[in-house]
C-alpha cells in the first residue's frame, strides 16, 4: 500500500530534477541568465545542485518501492 505514494513522489522529484537540469543547460548554452541579477556561475551552480539533488531524491524514492 505504501508503494503508491513512493512511486508518485519519486516520479515528481525525478521529473522536476531532470527538467531543472535540462533548463539550466539550455539557458547556459544560449548565454542567457539563469537568475536575473545574480552571478552567472553562482546561479548555475545552485540550480545544478538543486536539480541533481531532486533527481537523486527521486531515485532514492524508487529504491524504497
Amino acid at each position: 500500500m505504501e508503494s503508491g505514494p513512493a512511486i508518485f513522489v519519486g516520479t515528481v522529484f525525478a521529473l522536476f530534477g531532470g527538467a531543472l537540469l535540462a533548463w539550466t543547460v539550455v539557458r547556459l548554452r544560449q548565454g542567457e541568465p539563469i537568475a536575473v541579477g545574480v552571478n552567472r556561475v553562482a546561479s548555475a551552480t545552485v540550480a545544478s545542485v538543486a536539480g541533481a539533488g531532486a533527481l537523486a531524491l527521486g531515485m532514492w524514492c524508487f529504491t524504497r518501492v
